[in-house]
């Protein structure tokens, strides 16, 4: 069977297992939750030309609005109704769904703003996937497509909140901006986590979102350059390293002295995250770092050196390979093709598990390490759904936005 069958085959026996799973889990969030496997459903359905798993799709979002009126009040971008609420209004962006989103999706604006006050006093604060950066990765693509004037002046006034909230909050020096968080609480350890998933790199990212709009660039510019001057201070310049940054910095200044090859944690990330905002900047030092970056890593094909063991895209093969290949749509630079290509290939040779839907499993790590059944779209079989459709469709995708790519 060739790739391409293959890779169809694999899609229709993730459609299936999804919609018998999905009740499986009380999450409702993009990453985490129901959201995540609709939005599989709906580019599934508009891939096949085939009203089916829309159907699915809009039963799953059906079953969401309903836990919300029945009571669901769990607020995060991962697993709660802020990634349910992006989820909404992107399916309606892409015309994959058709609902009044400011009618619906207004009643949520209270709740998530008083989310925001609730979690101030925590220190990860500003944590993309379960902090506040999710929550106002929300109110941006609210305050991007809402056809209202007056909730978009509500929208740009809590945006506007949260960029003061950064800025008060950021730790300035040598004319950089950092941000502390907890990287191990149980060892009440803390400094500064350079992760997309967790740390500074995501609030780059967050960032140089908003600076693409005229009424945050100015109030974002300086704070994106000192931001991304601290994570460059820490690239390394070992060529005998595999890897050129650190996952993160403690308070002491000491880098970690790993990072894996993944989207969440590492270099993948960071340069991605350093080309968007070399774009938006129009500054050419910091779309060559990321092309530098994206090259060297580019030679990390030891799958143990690398820390990748199931095809997942939160640290698995398919995050990497739809890392490559949006990448390489964006620099025409044949190397991330060709990376892309074998990180596609790694994926496929994983799908060996009989318990596992279309053959994948989620390693787990931690005190009880193994293999599990995992769903959704972060770890599990829903994500690479999403990146196998991708890699297939003759079409653009936007479900990506959902991990800060794209």
């Amino acid at each position: 069977m060739n790739q391409e069958k293959l890779l169809l085959q694999k899609l229709e026996e993730i459609s299936s297992a999804l919609q018998q799973e999905y009740q499986n889990t009380n999450e409702m969030g993009v990453l985490s939750g129901r959201a995540g496997i609709a939005l599989f459903q709906f580019y599934y359905s508009k891939f096949l030309q085939d009203e089916k798993p829309a159907d699915v799709g809009v039963e799953i979002l059906s079953s969401i609005i309903e836990a919300i009126n029945n009571g669901y009040n769990f607020h995060t971008y991962c697993s709660g109704i802020a990634g349910a609420g992006w989820v909404i209004d992107l399916l309606q962006e892409e015309d994959l769904i058709d609902l009044d989103c400011d009618e619906l999706l207004s009643t949520l604006d209270g709740f998530l703003v008083q989310s925001i006050k609730h979690m101030q006093d925590d220190q990860n604060f500003f944590d993309f996937l379960h902090g506040v950066l999710g929550v106002g990765y929300y109110f941006l693509k609210r305050y991007t497509n809402t056809k209202s004037n007056e909730l978009r002046r509500q929208y740009e006034e809590i945006i506007n909140d949260i960029i003061v909230l950064l800025q008060d909050r950021s730790d300035i020096e040598d004319d950089t901006a950092k941000w502390e968080s907890y990287l191990i609480r149980e060892e009440d350890l803390k400094g500064y986590n350079l992760s997309l998933a967790h740390g500074n790199t995501s609030i780059i990212n967050f960032l140089s979102r908003l600076a693409a709009h005229d009424a945050f660039k100015d109030k974002v510019e300086m704070l994106l350059h000192q931001s991304v001057r601290y994570i460059l201070g820490f690239k390394n310049e070992d060529r005998y390293k595999t890897y050129s940054f650190p996952s993160w910095v403690t308070t002491n200044n000491d880098p970690s002295d790993s990072s894996r090859l993944a989207w969440c944690y590492g270099d993948l990330g960071i340069a991605m995250t350093l080309w968007r905002a070399g774009k938006q900047l129009d500054t050419t030092e910091y779309k060559d770092v990321a092309l530098q970056v994206l090259r060297h890593a580019a030679k990390r094909k030891d799958l143990e050196e690398a820390g990748v063991k199931d095809a997942g895209l939160c640290h698995g093969a398919l995050g990497i390979m739809h890392i490559y290949t949006y990448m390489y749509k964006e620099s025409s630079e044949p190397l991330f093709k060709e990376t892309a290509e074998y990180w596609m290939d790694q994926a496929l040779n994983m799908s060996v598990h009989a318990t596992g839907h279309a053959g994948y499993l989620k390693w787990q790590g931690g005190d009880n390490p193994g293999w599990v059944q995992e769903i959704n779209l972060l770890e599990g079989t829903a994500g690479i759904g999403l990146s196998i459709l991708s890699y297939l469709a003759p079409f653009e995708t936007k479900w990506d936005q959902c991990l800060l790519i794209g």
